[in-house]
């Protein structure tokens, strides 16, 4: 279960419709409603500070929160939808919805990289690059892996990857991108091999220029360049 799920406060909102929708917004507020559980729906209000600074963080619809409302116990929550003001495109509404231990939602879960010093492609030289730092995962509500991990010991050569396939996911996850196989993580030369490399590739196309120019010079019987040949 992951230890660091967000808290998101909120206040209950008394009033409903849009009358009091409106004063909410008057007074620095977003109105929204928390749905779903076998439950009553719960309007409240949210800080538009908060919610701004949640939004900005990014990826606020893929993130479990642990909603606290003063008069209600905490309860994980996800939002399914944030409603935006059609000409300023900023917050107006927000739609939360509770979570049982057995619902299955989508979440970015952060990749572990591990036995870095045990990895041959790094001690050979290679550098390890990142594609993913987290992986979208279809998880259970009430067993949210806290990441997932990748063991570099099976890079062995430079140009080495890792894809989703390698890893070993925790039970009841799954990547919600099927169709293929991405890269997580693959070892590539260092950029100073690399550019000596293609060094090393202008200098043999030179010599083979040289070659062919010389080829095309016609030599007298003593090896010297004939009359009116390329010298």
């Amino acid at each position: 279960m992951a230890g660091s799920i967000p808290d998101l406060h909120a206040q209950e909102r008394t009033g409903t419709g849009k009358g009091a929708a409106r004063a909410a917004r008057r007074e620095g507020m977003v109105p929204g409603i928390v749905f779903g559980g076998d439950v009553d729906p719960l309007p409240i209000n949210i800080q538009y500070n908060t919610l701004i600074k949640r939004l900005k963080a990014g990826r606020f619809k893929s993130t479990l929160f642990n909603l606290k409302v003063d008069g209600h116990d905490d309860v994980r929550v996800i939002c399914r939808d944030v409603q935006r003001d059609v000409v300023k495109d900023l917050p107006t509404h927000l739609d939360l919805m509770r979570l049982r231990r057995t619902t299955k939602i989508n979440l970015f879960i952060g990749v572990d990289f591990q036995n870095e010093e045990e990895c041959e492609a790094l001690r050979k030289g290679g550098v390890l690059n990142v594609v993913r730092n987290e992986v979208e995962l279809i998880v259970t509500a009430g067993d949210i892996p806290e990441s997932i991990t990748v063991d570099l010991s099976t890079l062995e050569n430079i140009g080495d990857t890792i894809t989703i396939s390698q890893v070993t996911l925790p039970d009841g996850s799954r990547p919600t991108i099927t169709d293929r196989d991405f890269v997580i993580c693959n070892v590539s030369a260092p950029s100073s091999l690399a550019s000596q490399e293609a060094e090393e590739d202008e200098v043999d196309a030179d010599d083979v220029e040289v070659i062919n120019q010389d080829a095309d010079i016609e030599t007298d019987a003593d090896g010297q360049p004939a009359e009116g040949s390329n010298s």
